[in-house]
């Protein structure tokens, strides 16, 4: 088994499929305001790292980069990116790696981008620091994930419910230390965004438990510590009550990192 290969990424070679067609991965309001925010990648090389099925990736193939590539730990995810990218024709190429571990050169990427993943990262640091290692002078870092809560009784119901929705869950970090990450691997950030949303409308606990094959017993102990909560601390994650049902919003911050055309500082 190869050294990158981790419990999450074993789990997530097993529902790789899931990821595929779940629609919270596919597209989302914050996705849309990263590539407005971004603005055309036309003859970019990309990397999306812990690519998973690759919906970040090939959300940017229409735009003519000159290298769309996905990095991820999980063969079943590669092949599912893969996949998805000969149904559109678009050709990619895949890297089975760790965050931690990216095999390229330095200064490989215009545009290095990671949605929903780095949640899952055992070192935060060094995965920070290797994506900014992939940049260009003047290349970017983009990511999309999972927000923690500053206060910290909320954050550890967030924390709570991540690890019930998925045993392999580190840690959601807050905007704040998604800042220093960047800012410590030498990257300015102009662009840092907190409490975004993957999903408009919210997505029940059914469905996602369904996403990440939870199981039952997961989503009844999620309804559970959602009915015990204070009513506060389920509107500070977005959480809202639609009759018996709880809509999870996804909360995630989005963050664009940029290397100093003079390199790392």
């Amino acid at each position: 088994m190869p050294a990158s290969e981790t419990l999450s990424s074993r789990r997530f070679d097993k529902i790789a499929d899931n990821f595929a067609t779940s629609e919270v991965h596919r597209s989302s309001p914050t996705m849309e305001a990263l590539h407005e925010t971004l603005g055309p990648q036309t003859g970019a090389a990309i990397c999306d790292v812990a690519c998973g099925a690759g919906h970040l990736a090939l959300s940017f193939a229409d735009e003519q980069p000159s290298r769309l590539v996905g990095v991820d730990p999980a063969p079943s995810m590669l092949e599912s990116f893969r996949r998805l990218a000969a149904e559109r024709s678009v050709t990619v190429e895949t890297a089975q790696a760790a965050a931690e571990e990216l095999p390229f050169p330095d200064g490989s990427f215009d545009l290095v981008v990671s949605r929903l993943a780095p949640h899952h990262f055992q070192d935060m640091p060094k995965a920070v620091g290797e994506m900014a290692r992939l940049l260009r002078p003047g290349g970017r870092l983009a990511v999309i994930d999972l927000e923690g809560n500053e206060d910290p009784e909320t954050d550890a119901l967030n924390h709570e419910l991540e690890v019930l929705h998925d045993p392999t869950h580190v840690r959601s970090y807050t905007l704040t230390e998604w800042i220093a990450f960047l800012q410590g691997a030498g990257l300015n950030v102009p662009v840092a965004r907190g409490a975004q949303a993957e999903s408009r409308t919210g997505v029940p606990v059914k469905r996602w438990c369904e996403i990440a094959s939870s199981g039952a017993e997961a989503e009844r102990a999620i309804r559970r510590r959602l009915a015990e909560a204070p009513e506060a601390q389920r509107a500070a994650l977005g959480i809202r009550q639609d009759g018996e049902e709880f809509l999870i919003p996804v909360r995630t911050c989005m963050l664009i990192g940029v290397k100093p055309l003079g390199g790392v500082r």
